[in-house]
């Protein structure tokens, strides 16, 4: 049978790949390996490899976010289980042949100049051995979904995950916010020895897989695998530094504000988002429907083609908002390439952080969008440093559009509201990002020490002192040291955390320019997100208008101007 005949016959649904086993996909990356290559047949047999690879990849995405919207049902794990270990031990065999083939080819064009970096970096670092261990890796990584998932309160007779307990947070009682906060606190340290445990078991794995690709450091490692040609681990020291020395006094500043319209002796984390003018809670919605009817507006304010693209989502089943028992937490998006749409996910509860959520999300399914014009999969892989400004951008974008006179969520006083608080949050992030991150480089430089879940309180604690000043944490010290086992990506995304402090601040560059000129932004922001991953960072941050530096003088810059509006807007 010929390449046409062949290929011919692939299905066209992810989903009827479900059955499969590796006989029936190994023929397709036969034939792609025997193929006969030349500059006039290498376009086809690029075509090719994208539809295979992108429709077994979307078979196992489609199967891990279904384990992620229902983490309780066992068989549905066993079957994502089986799945991948069916298929990825010969599919990454077969996949490292046609990289081998593609590099040794010579073909390059020059929107392949950037994507082929990333593709030699990943033929170097492809282990045999290590693929049962990355497999080994996300079972871990369900196991540890799992053990978020299953996390519930009873809250007045109700059972309610502790995603439907923030709410409560923004309660003007502070009794109530306080009960709420330590009783969410208390069920999450009663996993702590059980997350402890895991924690060392993903450590281990990851040692090995580091050692196995022949690096001495799983940092590295992680390194070359995130291709992160374009900075290096000293280059985030000095970007902590900075967040350290520009960005923390701005924080306290704000929390000494907030502390003093409280009327507070002290801030305590029950405090830190309420309202500090002891106004009701901004209540944005009041079902998924609403949220999405809402976020239309909004997009169609703002750019009527983003709300032809979001209302394609709605009506193609592209979301799944609400949290729910038994459902993963935080949120994501992603894409099923072959099926060309995104797949947003996240966890409503009724407030103005879910309004902000499914707009970040939506950055990011609007760039999958704009990056699968691109016609092979290596020119849709994008470092996640500039898929963050993607989404995060979105964010600061869509704030003017908030207020119901220009079609959002809220009468114009509480769009205001809405504004102060996300600029805010702006401030208040980088700090935790630095906590995060700096924790990362200690668990992997040290990963004796790591090993021992006290090391890891010890270590979490200090860096918490040292970032995040101004929050009374006495008494509180068991809740605080352990931070570092509630933070998802430490567990589940080894040093992917950085991103969103850089891409904040590429993102209020981007805000920057849309105050002086906001189509120019605009323009600037949507043509950046079409050039997919065909050039390196340094141009896509410049193509968004952003630049990509990240020292002291444009952080200073960047929180100087975040401060003088929210002075504007009387936070400070």
């Amino acid at each position: 049978m010929n390449e046409k005949a062949l290929f011919s016959t692939l299905p066209s649904r992810a989903e009827e790949l479900f059955g499969w086993k590796w006989a029936q996909i190994g023929p397709y990356y036969a034939e792609l390996a025997e193929r006969p290559l030349s500059p006039g047949t290498m376009p086809e047999w690029m075509t090719d490899w994208t539809r295979i690879s992108a429709l077994v990849g979307e078979a196992l995405e489609k199967l891990h976010v279904a384990t992620t919207r229902d983490t309780s049902d066992k068989e549905l794990e066993h079957r994502y289980h089986a799945f991948m270990e069916e298929l990825l031990p010969p599919m990454e065999a077969a996949e490292q042949r046609l990289r081998e083939r593609l590099l040794d080819s010579g073909f390059e064009t020059v929107d392949l100049r950037a994507p082929l970096k990333g593709l030699r970096a990943d033929a170097e670092l492809y282990r045999e051995e290590n693929v049962p261990l990355l497999v080994e890796e996300q079972k871990l990584d369900s196991e540890y979904s799992r053990i978020i998932g299953s996390q519930t309160v009873l809250w007045e007779g109700e059972e309610r995950t502790l995603q439907q307990m923030q709410p409560l947070y923004q309660e003007t009682d502070r009794k109530t916010r306080e009960s709420a906060w330590r009783l969410v606190a208390e069920r999450q340290l009663s996993d702590r020895e059980t997350i402890g445990h895991l924690w060392g078991r993903f450590l281990d794995l990851r040692l090995r897989i580091s050692k196995n690709a022949g690096f001495s450091s799983y940092r590295d490692y992680r390194w070359r695998a995130l291709h992160r040609f374009d900075y290096s681990p000293r280059d985030c020291q000095i970007f902590r530094d900075a967040i350290e020395s520009e960005v923390v006094p701005a924080a306290s500043a704000l929390y000494e504000a907030r502390r003093k319209k409280l009327a507070l002796k002290s801030l305590r984390p029950w405090d830190l988002q309420v309202d500090p003018e002891n106004r009701p809670p901004l209540r944005p919605y009041s079902d998924h429907e609403a949220l999405e009817t809402g976020v239309q507006s909004v997009f169609e304010a703002l750019d009527p083609s983003l709300g032809k693209a979001f209302s394609r989502m709605r009506d193609g089943g592209s979301l799944d908002l609400e949290s729910r028992k038994g459902k993963a937490p935080g949120g994501y998006c992603t894409f099923f390439p072959a099926e060309g749409k995104p797949f947003i996910f996240m966890n409503g509860v009724g407030v103005h952080d879910d309004v902000q959520t499914l707009l970040h999300e939506s950055g990011h399914a609007f760039h999958f969008m704009e990056t699968a014009r691109w016609p092979w999969a290596l020119q849709w892989n994008v470092g996640v440093e500039f898929a963050e400004v993607a989404s995060m951008a979105m964010e600061l974008l869509a704030l003017p559009f908030l207020s119901s006179n220009r079609g959002g969520f809220y009468r114009p006083e509480d769009a205001e509201r809405a504004m102060t608080e996300h600029l805010e949050s702006v401030i208040t992030l980088w700090p935790y990002i630095a906590v995060v991150d700096a924790f990362q480089h200690w668990a992997y430089d040290h990963p004796s020490a790591a090993r021992s879940p006290e090391a890891c309180d010890a270590e979490w604690e200090n860096l918490w002192r040292r970032f995040m000043p101004g929050i009374d944490t006495e008494g509180l010290e068991d809740v605080v040291k352990t931070g570092w086992q509630r933070k998802l990506h430490i567990h589940q995304i080894p040093f992917y955390y950085i991103e969103y402090a850089m891409a904040q601040l590429a993102s209020v560059r981007i805000w920057m320019n849309a105050l002086d000129d906001r189509q120019a932004a605009l323009t600037a922001y949507r043509r950046s997100l079409a050039l997919g991953g065909t050039v390196n960072l340094p141009e896509l941050y410049a193509a968004a208008g952003a630049g990509f530096s990240f020292d002291r003088p444009a952080l200073r810059e960047a929180v100087s101007r975040v401060m003088k509006t929210l002075r504007e807007l009387g936070a400070v």
